[in-house]
C-alpha cells in the first residue's frame, strides 16, 4: 500500500500536523503504536502558550475547542523553600498567556477533528528503508509493509525514524523524576493541597525537588525531582513502591512534611522517569522525503515548558509548508526545516540554562529571582 503523506506517531505534534494537513485538503496518515486512544493515560496538565502552542491550534481551525478546556486559575506559580516558606505566590490572573490545559483533553480535541479512518492504531514500526527518490517503506511488528512519498516522524525521543537523518542518540542529563498522585486533595491531604495552592508547585533546594500540579478534581501530581547518576535511580525497586518511596524520601529527610507527604501519600504506583536530550543545536543534513517534529527532533528537558508547544507548532508549520509547495515536497521540507533548526536550538538553550537555575547551589532563590524576572517583563 502507498500512502503520499505518512506520519509515525499519534501524539500531539503528529496530530496537529494530520489536522492542519486536513484544513488545506491534503489527506495524511497516521501509524500509531499504542492499540487505541485509551491504551494508556496521557499525563498532566500542559501550559499552552500564545506565541506557539495556540497559533497551532488557530491554524487547526480548534482554537474555540481550546478555550473550553481551559482549567482556571491553573496559571499560579508558588515557590516554596524546604522548611515550607513560602517565596514567591503569583495567583492566576488570566493575563499570563500561558493556560493550563490537561494533555488527554487537547489530544482529543485534535482526535475528534480527524477522518475517522486517519489513525492506523496498533502499527509498532519496527524497520524503516529508503526506497530512493524520497520514497521509503515500513514494516510493522504485525508483518505488514507501507511505502510512502513523504515520511514524517513524530515518534518522540527514541524515534525510529530519526536514524535515517541523525545519528544523534538522547543523553541522560543527570536528573531523574518519580512521579506520582494523591487525591481528594483538600479533604484527604489538606496541609499539601494548601502548599501547592491553585497550580504549579516548586519547593526547591540545591540538587533536588518537589514539584506539585493541582489538577481538576481536587488531584495533585507530584513530580519528585533529583539531581542523581541513571545507574543510582535505576538501583531502586520500583515494583516494591513502600521501599522505594522509603527511599526517595531519604533524600528529603528534613523538609517540611506537608512537603514530603507529596511523596510519601502518594496513591499510585511511583514511576522514575529518567530526563534525557538532544544536543541543544541538534540538526541534520536534509535527507529526501523525510523529516521530523518534536521530541524526535529536538528533545529537550521540561524546563521550558516547551515540549508540546514545540510539537504542535511543528506540526502546523510543516503541514503549511506542504501546502504553500504542492507538488515540491523538497521545497516544503527545506523552508520548514531552516525555521526549525533555529527556533529549536534557542528552546533547547532556554531549557538547558533552566534546568541547571532550578537545582544550583543558590536554588530555591535563583528561582525566585528567574519567576520574579519574568514577572517583570511580561
Amino acid at each position: 500500500m502507498n500512502t503520499p503523506v505518512t506520519i509515525i506517531g499519534a501524539g500531539l505534534g503528529g496530530l496537529t500536523l494530520a489536522r492542519v494537513l486536513h484544513v488545506h485538503g491534503i489527506a495524511a496518515t497516521v501509524y500509531e503504536a499504542e492499540a487505541s486512544a485509551t491504551a494508556r493515560a496521557q499525563g498532566g496538565l500542559l501550559d499552552i502558550h500564545e506565541y506557539n502552542g495556540q497559533l497551532a491550534l488557530k491554524a487547526a481551525g480548534l482554537f474555540d475547542e481550546f478555550l473550553k478546556i481551559i482549567r482556571t486559575g491553573g496559571e499560579a506559580t508558588r515557590v516554596l523553600d524546604k522548611d515550607g516558606n513560602v517565596l514567591i505566590d503569583e495567583p492566576d490572573d488570566g493575563t499570563g498567556g500561558r493556560p493550563e490545559v490537561h494533555r488527554g483533553d487537547l489530544r482529543r480535541i485534535l482526535l475528534d477533528s480527524l477522518p475517522a479512518d486517519t489513525i492506523r492504531w496498533g502499527h509498532k514500526v519496527t524497520a524503516v528503508r529508503p526506497l530512493g527518490d524520497g520514497r521509503h517503506v515500513l514494516t510493522f511488528a504485525d508483518g505488514s509493509t507501507v511505502t510512502t512519498d513523504l515520511l514524517v516522524g513524530a515518534d518522540g525521543a527514541w524515534s525510529r525514524v530519526r536514524p535515517l537523518l541523525s545519528k544523534a542518540k538522547p543523553a541522560y542529563l543527570g536528573v531523574s523524576f518519580i512521579e506520582m498522585y494523591l487525591f481528594d486533595g483538600d479533604t484527604r491531604h489538606k496541609a499539601s493541597a494548601e502548599a501547592v495552592g491553585d497550580g504549579a508547585l516548586f519547593a526547591l533546594a540545591p540538587g533536588k525537588g518537589i514539584l506539585a500540579h493541582r489538577e481538576s478534581d481536587d488531584v495533585l501530581h507530584t513530580y519528585v525531582a533529583l539531581i542523581k547518576p541513571e545507574d543510582w535511580i535505576a538501583r531502586i525497586d520500583f515494583s516494591h513502591p513502600p521501599t522505594a518511596l522509603a527511599r526517595v524520601a531519604e533524600e528529603f529527610d528534613g523538609w517540611a512534611p506537608e512537603l514530603t507527604a507529596l511523596l510519601t501519600d502518594g496513591e499510585t504506583a511511583p514511576v522514575p522517569r529518567t530526563i534525557h536530550a538532544l544536543p541543544v543545536e541538534h540538526k541534520w543534513d536534509r535527507g529526501p522525503g523525510v523529516t521530523l517534529l518534536g521530541d524526535a527532533a529536538h528533545l529537550m528537558s521540561p524546563f521550558a515548558g516547551e515540549g508540546a508547544n514545540l510539537a504542535m507548532y511543528d506540526g502546523a508549520e510543516l503541514a503549511k509548508a506542504i501546502a504553500a509547495n504542492p507538488g515540491d515536497v523538497e521545497a516544503a521540507l527545506i523552508a520548514y526545516e531552516k525555521d526549525l533548526f533555529a527556533r529549536s536550538a534557542s528552546t533547547a538553550a532556554e531549557a538547558e540554562r533552566n534546568l541547571k537555575l532550578f537545582f544550583n547551589d543558590n536554588s530555591p532563590q535563583s528561582v525566585v529571582e528567574f519567576f520574579t524576572n519574568y514577572q517583570s517583563v511580561k
